[in-house]
């Protein structure tokens, strides 16, 4: 058993993320086939607890603790550096360390694991109080809300899962604007996934396009851009650039926006016309997503009337297969769904949604296949 193990964590560290992926959705599914009808449903009823004692974990500061030690610590060297009952902790760290949280060194003693040192990390400690204090919920209320709403699917973004669980008429994003602390968790989240996860540049053949492009004319133009992590990282990859490269979202973002002597930012409602003509790219990252397809056109029209037939529509988004969906893309789409009234969409519905505003998929760059993560080159 040890043997097979071995061998395959060795191929796991020999492959690219895409075989890497099969291979632990291969061995999820092994578990599953094996494991008992009594461990299966243990397992499921008990998700709750799980994420639940994680959180206490993050609130006592253990994940860090057992991170930043060069050796195991036991329970009462725990106990002292997080203020916390010996008796309590010791159950708690019981219970993490049988769902692999960490690891049970000896009698009760206890060290990291790569699951402890990713949960140490103060962007994704952020992302599980986001998704625990707000999402969690959100997601508790989805099954009354679905029969209440009689199982049809969720397109109104002024009545959501979110809008019933948190019991206000204001959508997700203006909610949380008005709860600092979670909006917060939510930012610092988000620029972690940012920092770590691959990027379109990775996979669009950006240079070979912009050959001979008059710089007289605008280059790039990243519509609802937030505050430019994106332009800037164009212009680190590609310091020499012909044309302007344009930043625009609202005054709040706008005024917060990263400083480059480079980048020209502009205050711009995407709902309304586009006020740069005949750009090379029109570049819009994770958006599209959050809307319904009605308000999708809307914003499609609106770049589509300033493209030139030299443009090309760049849009940032999961795009899913018609089949086979990974867990981490599904989870995406349900979230949109209870958050927003919005969706994923698969390759068939961007098609869709495209040719009713008379846009054309050019081609699609999947840079990260765990999520469908892609960039469409999208054209007249």
């Amino acid at each position: 058993m040890d043997d097979a193990l071995a061998e395959v964590q060795r191929l796991a560290g020999l492959s690219g993320e895409e075989t890497r992926n099969k291979i632990v959705n291969s061995l999820r599914n092994t578990l599953y086939s094996i494991e008992s009808q009594d461990e299966t449903l243990d397992r499921i009823m008990f998700l709750h607890l799980q994420v639940a004692v994680v959180r206490v974990g993050i609130n006592m500061k253990v994940f860090d603790l057992l991170h930043k030690s060069e050796q195991p610590l036991n329970l009462y060297e725990i106990s002292r550096e997080t203020n916390t009952d010996v008796l309590l902790t010791g159950r708690l760290m019981r219970y993490l360390s049988s769902v692999g949280m960490l690891k049970e060194t000896a009698v009760d003693t206890f060290a990291a694991t790569n699951v402890t040192r990713a949960l140490a990390n103060p962007g994704q400690e952020a992302g599980v109080r986001f998704f625990f204090d707000i999402l969690g919920p959100t997601f508790q209320t989805l099954p009354d809300f679905l029969i209440d709403k009689g199982y049809r699917n969720i397109t109104d973004k002024n009545h959501t899962v979110h809008q019933d669980a948190w019991k206000t008429s204001v959508d997700a994003f203006t909610w949380l604007s008005q709860h600092p602390k979670n909006f917060s968790d939510f930012n610092r989240y988000m620029a972690t996934q940012r920092r770590t996860a691959p990027i379109w540049l990775s996979e669009y053949p950006l240079e070979a396009e912009i050959q001979g492009w008059d710089p007289k004319k605008p280059l790039f133009v990243d519509v609802g851009g937030g505050i430019g992590h994106q332009c800037v990282e164009l212009i680190i990859r590609y310091p020499k650039l012909p044309g302007r490269i344009v930043l625009q979202d609202l005054a709040h973002c706008i005024d917060e926006a990263l400083q480059s002597p480079v980048l020209d930012v502009m205050v711009h409602n995407m709902y309304g016309p586009q006020p740069i003509k005949g750009a090379k790219y029109y570049y819009m990252r994770a958006i599209l997503h959050v809307l319904p397809d009605e308000r999708c056109r809307t914003v499609l029209q609106n770049i589509k009337n300033a493209m030139s037939q030299e443009s090309v529509f760049v849009i940032d988004e999961m795009v899913f297969p018609d089949s086979k969906v990974s867990w981490q893309a599904a989870q995406f789409d349900l979230t949109m769904m209870c958050a927003h009234g919005s969706m994923e969409r698969t390759q068939t519905q961007w098609k869709a949604l495209l040719d009713s505003v008379d846009l054309k998929i050019r081609d699609t760059y999947i840079y990260d296949s765990s999520c469908h993560q892609a960039v469409m080159a999208v054209v007249l």
